[in-house]
C-alpha cells in the first residue's frame, strides 16, 4: 500500500513539473520550414511509440505465457524448426519502417532546403548572416543597413540567408522558422526560411565555437512588411555610417549588445562567394601583401642562386 501511494505521488509531481514547462521550440513552429520539420518529429516519435507499445505488449504476454512451471526431471522441450512466416515478419517490419522514415525524411529535407511553400513567386529578402566570436553580423544588402546581435524580417515574405563565418564554423538557427544550418569561413552556404506570424524569436549558433559560445544568440523579431520597410527608413536616417576600421572592431573577440548601422561591410568585406569564394576570400589589401610576399621571395630565391 504504502509503496502504491509513493509511485503515485511521483506521477503527480512529475505531471506538475511538466505543466510548469515551456513549450519546445521546436514543436512551436512559426513559420513553413519549422512546421515541416515539427512535423517529421512527430510522425518518428508517433512511429517509435508504436513499436515500443507493441514490442512490450509482446515481451509481457511471452513472459506469461511461456513463465516456467512445474516438470518432470527427465522433461525434454519439443524440436522446432524456424517458422518462415515469423521470421519474415521479424525482419520486414523492421525494414518497412525504415524505409517509411526514410521517404519521409529525404521528403522533407527537399521541402526545407527550397523556397517555403506558397512562396515560390515572390522575391526574397537576402540577408547575409556572418559570425564572428562570439556575435552575428546582418547585412541587408537591398536595403544597404547592417545590424548586429538582432534580426528584423518581415512575414510572409520568403527569407534567403547567406550564411559565412569570419571564425570558426558556427551554425545559424531560429528554431522556430526552421532548422538549422552551418557557416564556414570559405564558402556561403543558403538558408530558406520565411515566418507566417509576427512575434519575437530566439535564434543562436548551435555550433560550439570557443568558451563564448554559450552567449552566442541573437534576437529576432518578425512584423508586417510595411512595419519592416518603416524600420529600414528610421535605420537609414538615424544611425552611424558602418565603415571598414569600425567593422575590423567589431570582428575582435567579445560579446557585444545590439547594434544598428548604415551602409554594410560587404563593400569592403565581401562574402566568400563567386570570385571571392574558396580559399580566395579575404581583403584585397591581404591579397596585394600576399603577392608582395611571394614576390620577395622570388627575388630573394634570384639573389642566392646568382650568389652560388
Amino acid at each position: 500500500m504504502r509503496m502504491k501511494w509513493t509511485f503515485l505521488g511521483l506521477i503527480i509531481s512529475i505531471i506538475a513539473v511538466l505543466a510548469g514547462c515551456e513549450p519546445v521550440m521546436v514543436m512551436d513552429p512559426k513559420g513553413p520550414q519549422a512546421e515541416t520539420i515539427s512535423n517529421v518529429i512527430w510522425i518518428s516519435i508517433a512511429t517509435m511509440a508504436l513499436v515500443v507499445v507493441v514490442v512490450f505488449g509482446m515481451l509481457a504476454y511471452i513472459v506469461i505465457k511461456y513463465r516456467a512451471s512445474k516438470q518432470s526431471a527427465d522433461y525434454e522441450p519439443p524440436h522446432i524448426e524456424g517458422n518462415p512466416v515469423v521470421e519474415a515478419i521479424i525482419v520486414g517490419i523492421p525494414v518497412l519502417i525504415i524505409i517509411f522514415l526514410s521517404i519521409i525524411t529525404v521528403k522533407s529535407t527537399y521541402e526545407v532546403e527550397a523556397t517555403p511553400k506558397g512562396y515560390e513567386g515572390q522575391k526574397p529578402l537576402v540577408v547575409y548572416a556572418s559570425s564572428s566570436d562570439w556575435k552575428w553580423h546582418f547585412s541587408y544588402p537591398e536595403e544597404n543597413i547592417e545590424t548586429v546581435n538582432y534580426l528584423y524580417i518581415p512575414t510572409d515574405r520568403p527569407l534567403e540567408f547567406r550564411l559565412y563565418s569570419y571564425g570558426p564554423i558556427t551554425s545559424f538557427w531560429i528554431p522556430q522558422l526552421g532548422g538549422q544550418k552551418y557557416a564556414m569561413s570559405d564558402m556561403v552556404t543558403t538558408l530558406h526560411l520565411a515566418a507566417s506570424v509576427p512575434g519575437e524569436y530566439m535564434g543562436r549558433n548551435a555550433n560550439f565555437s570557443g568558451k563564448g559560445f554559450a552567449e552566442n544568440i541573437f534576437h529576432v523579431e518578425a512584423m508586417p512588411e510595411s512595419e519592416f520597410d518603416k524600420w529600414v527608413e528610421e535605420v537609414k536616417a538615424t544611425a552611424d555610417t558602418l565603415t571598414e576600421e569600425r567593422f575590423e572592431e567589431l570582428l575582435e573577440p567579445g560579446h557585444l549588445g545590439q547594434l544598428t548601422f548604415k551602409k554594410t561591410h560587404l563593400e569592403f568585406s565581401p562574402a566568400p562567394e563567386g570570385e571571392h569564394g574558396g580559399h580566395q576570400h579575404g581583403s584585397s589589401n591581404s591579397d596585394d601583401k600576399a603577392k608582395k610576399d611571394e614576390s620577395t621571395d622570388v627575388d630573394g630565391g634570384s639573389d642566392m642562386e646568382h650568389q652560388h
